[in-house]
């Protein structure tokens, strides 16, 4: 356990300690939130070789920017599993703990004596969360699951995309969803543990966080036995809901209910007898008239400047948006203002990162270095009783990096 500071504002999971089989996205994602919150998080990562997601690019420095995104802040350790010495390694780290996280293959856990009922009689306080693709039981239990399977296997990829072409979608949706419940369960279980001094045995899979998101188009299949038709930038349920084009470029506009739709025909586009066309004039007929609709509008936004039509839809309390690339994104205005961005430490240099998204009022939460493999293998195993000439031992045989 780590001694909380005395001298500044406490950081919210300052003094906890996790451990983490991990790799790839899901589960970094959610001990990196951890680890901004202020826990250490002890990353277990194969001798030399590590999380695979060190080797998917070089783009940042050097150092892969999966990597850098979702491994910030922890230690990292490089322990060989398949040697008994470097499992009785991980179990002492993992007794010192309040939290596992693992997403190893279907079964390894177990089979490594590391499975969350053998972990939980040894230490009833332990939060074990198993992060899986489908889930300990049903058919798919021992299925690889990646998050473009599982896309696909959700039926995410049947709403996204265009009308001729299914996408997945330009982010890991599904890893993203697995690693936020598993943030969610750690700090539910940390809480009731509080109260209670029990821990906890929680399972994720990264197919029930996916379809826990999808609820609008699953139960339009369920109670109206439809599929909801691919929309682009489009909305299944709302009209006109699009990007419009503007003399120099483009809009996403989005009208929510029937007064954003006057206010767009009458304080935007100069047109108030559109909002009385009795094609228009609900939510309803405007979906079911959607082209028609759509095309009304068009004719109409082209007659601005994409500046000039923001600040017309924002004096009239219409929703809009730019629809911004990768380069609008890391120059944006409000990043800039809000002075979102902080230095972090990697292997080629500093490099940019952004403030965790949660923003507390008293501290700045944490944003660590990105380790290099094995970094910390020897300050990490020294805490639990490992001497120098230990250390030198285990690192002759391979056990340790």
């Amino acid at each position: 356990m780590t001694t909380p500071s005395s001298t500044s504002p406490l950081l919210p999971l300052e003094g906890v300690v996790v451990v983490a089989l991990e790799q790839a996205v899901a589960a970094p994602l959610a001990t990196r939130h951890l680890a901004d919150l202020g826990a250490t998080v002890i990353k277990v990562e194969r001798v030399g070789e590590g999380d695979f997601a060190r080797a998917y690019d070089a783009t940042v420095r050097g150092v892969a920017s999966h990597f850098v995104w979702l491994n910030r802040g922890k230690r990292s350790v490089e322990i060989d599993l398949k040697s008994p010495e470097g499992l009785t390694l991980v179990e002492r780290l993992v007794a010192e703990a309040d939290v596992f996280v693992q997403n190893l293959a279907p079964g390894a856990a177990e089979r490594l004596g590391l499975g969350g009922q053998q972990l939980r009689e040894r230490d009833e306080r332990l939060v074990v969360v198993n992060l899986s693709g489908y889930g300990s039981s049903g058919p798919r239990a021992d299925r690889k699951a990646y998050d473009m399977l599982v896309q696909a296997e959700s039926g995410l990829v049947s709403i996204t995309g265009t009308p001729e072409q299914a996408t997945k979608t330009g982010i890991p949706t599904a890893d993203i969803a697995a690693g936020m419940y598993v943030l969610t369960s750690v700090l539910s279980a940390l809480y009731r543990r509080e109260r209670t001094g029990q821990g906890a045995l929680v399972e994720v899979s990264m197919f029930d966080s996916t379809v826990e998101w999808l609820g609008h188009p699953m139960y339009v299949q369920m109670y109206d036995d439809r599929q909801l038709p691919r929309m682009g930038l489009s909305h299944a349920a709302i009209a006109p809901y699009d990007a419009y084009p503007t003399s120099d470029g483009q809009v996403l506009v989005g009208v929510q209910n029937d007064r954003g739709w006057q206010a767009l025909c009458a304080e935007v586009l100069d047109d108030p007898a559109l909002a009385a066309d009795a094609r228009f004039t609900t939510n309803v007929l405007r979906v079911a008239a959607r082209a028609e609709c759509d095309a009304e509008v068009a004719r109409r936004t082209v007659a601005w400047s994409t500046d000039e039509l923001e600040e017309r839809l924002a004096a009239a309390g219409v929703a809009a948006a730019q629809v911004n690339d990768m380069a609008g994104l890391v120059e944006h205005p409000q990043l800039a203002a809000r002075d979102r961005w902080r230095k972090v430490g990697t292997e080629g240099g500093q490099v940019e990162a952004l403030l965790p998204p949660m923003t507390f009022d008293d501290v700045e939460l944490v944003m660590g270095d990105v380790p290099a493999l094995g970094q910390d293998t020897g300050d990490v195993l020294a805490g639990i009783g490992i001497t120098p000439q230990d250390l030198a031992e285990l690192r002759a045989a391979r056990v340790v990096g």
